[in-house]
């Protein structure tokens, strides 16, 4: 498979790594599931990059399926954090406050509440937020609002980038491409405990957000 993904790599990186240029996003260590579906999104015209069409078009989706996971068992240490872009600390501290808190008043959740505590996504279907470059996120979070992106529907992300201005999306992907990676990259195993997402959020990509999470169990305690 290492050979057969040689095309992948010539843009995100040996290994899937992560492109050198700031918007090739990383591969390696990504839920399988999240990998799958972007894929299918190429396949079927949720997203539109040409190059990665035509890669992908003359591929079945159980080829697809194994590059998935051959990229997402690729454990491989993430590089520090990059972004130099100029913003306020008081942009910032928003931005932190959205990733981490949300904005009732816009009914917007945090974004915790689906990719993990660490951030570091929840499998099998939630990508992490944490280590992408800021350009890569800049363009992903504006595609959405441009509807140039999309995912299965219902599309949770197109929802929720709606609510939001430029001048907080960019607080967000300023604020997320400035933090370090924990010293667990993995994903969750499971989306944190809480209220499931209201209907007008539920995700069509990854459907087990919109299910109430039941409380964890406490390490080395019997369920």
């Amino acid at each position: 498979m290492a050979e057969r993904t040689r095309a992948c790599t010539a843009c995100h990186g040996e290994q899937g790594r992560a492109g050198p240029d700031g918007y090739y996003p990383r591969l390696a260590g990504k839920p399988a599931g999240y990998l799958h579906n972007q894929l299918r999104n190429f396949a079927e015209g949720r997203r539109h990059y040409e190059l990665m069409t035509r890669l992908v078009d003359p591929l079945t989706d159980a080829y697809l399926g194994e590059m998935a996971q051959y990229f997402a068992d690729l454990q491989l240490p993430y590089p520090a954090p990059k972004a130099q872009n100029a913003i306020t600390p008081d942009r910032l501290a928003r931005g932190q406050q959205l990733v981490t808190q949300g904005d009732a008043s816009r009914g917007l959740p945090a974004c915790t509440q689906c990719h993990g505590v660490r951030l570091t996504g929840v499998q099998p279907n939630v990508p992490g937020l944490l280590g992408l470059p800021l350009d890569y996120l800049n363009a992903q979070l504006g595609a959405w609002q441009t509807r140039q992106r999309r995912a299965h529907a219902p599309d949770c992300m197109a929802e929720i980038v709606q609510r939001m201005p430029a001048g907080d999306l960019i607080a967000v992907s300023s604020w997320l491409a400035r933090q370090p990676l924990p010293a667990d990259t993995r994903p969750a195993e499971r989306a944190p405990s809480g209220p499931a997402l209201p209907e007008a959020l539920r995700c069509g990509s990854a459907p087990e957000l919109s299910a109430k999470m039941p409380a964890q169990t406490p390490q080395g305690a019997r369920p």
